[in-house]
């Protein structure tokens, strides 16, 4: 477990770092590549709160939670990417994406612990709009690569966010108050920032 999490907080790190010259989108003939695709949720900071929250709310879950919820977001992601590339059309994808970083954050917030089963349909309702965003800036070929690209980036974030809500609950025991204070501190932060967002 303390590898896992030290290999998540890594991994935020490296992401933390990658989207720091992202001033702009790839040129044109880079689009529908694997760079292309991994990169494009590090573009939208409503991507990567929903992404990160996945994983905090899954690690305060536990167990089989951790890779269950999180692996409902990745698959139903690409249903979303695949209607997206057949023009298959969904009303409300931006507005549904920062409402998905508000609930996922407040989540987290509350420290929910529903059945897992109604957790991962939680996630992957949101994670449909999530994946058909991403299919709706696919450009003109290359989809595999795209959606490949994406799709690891998305699982780091996943990862990402559980190395940290496990850390997060380690360090709330060690102040003295509960494991999941410091990560429904997150989670809050988290919501409020959808709000910000979403008024913005």
């Amino acid at each position: 477990m303390k590898r896992f999490a030290y290999l998540s907080c890594l991994s935020a790190a490296c992401l933390l770092a990658a989207t720091a010259p992202a001033a702009a989108h790839l040129p044109p003939g880079q689009y529908g590549s694997f760079a292309s695709g991994f990169s494009h949720p590090l573009f939208g900071l409503d991507h990567i709160l929903a992404m990160v929250a996945v994983g905090l709310w899954a690690s305060q879950l536990g167990k089989r939670a951790m890779w269950i919820v999180p692996s409902a977001f990745v698959s139903v992601m690409i249903l979303g990417f695949g209607m997206a590339l057949v023009a298959v059309p969904l009303v409300f994808v931006e507005p549904m994406i920062l409402a998905s970083v508000v609930v996922l954050g407040a989540m987290v917030a509350l420290a929910a612990k529903l059945d897992i089963r109604f957790c991962a349909a939680v996630v992957g309702l949101f994670a449909l709009f999530h994946g058909h965003a991403h299919g709706g800036e696919l450009g003109a070929a290359g989809a595999l690569e795209f959606g490949a690209g994406f799709m690891l980036a998305t699982a780091l974030l996943h990862g990402a966010g559980v190395g940290l809500g496990i850390a997060a609950g380690r360090l709330g025991a060690r102040i003295g108050g509960t494991g999941n204070v410091v990560s429904r501190v997150l989670g809050a932060a988290t919501a409020f920032a959808g709000i910000a967002l979403a008024v913005a």
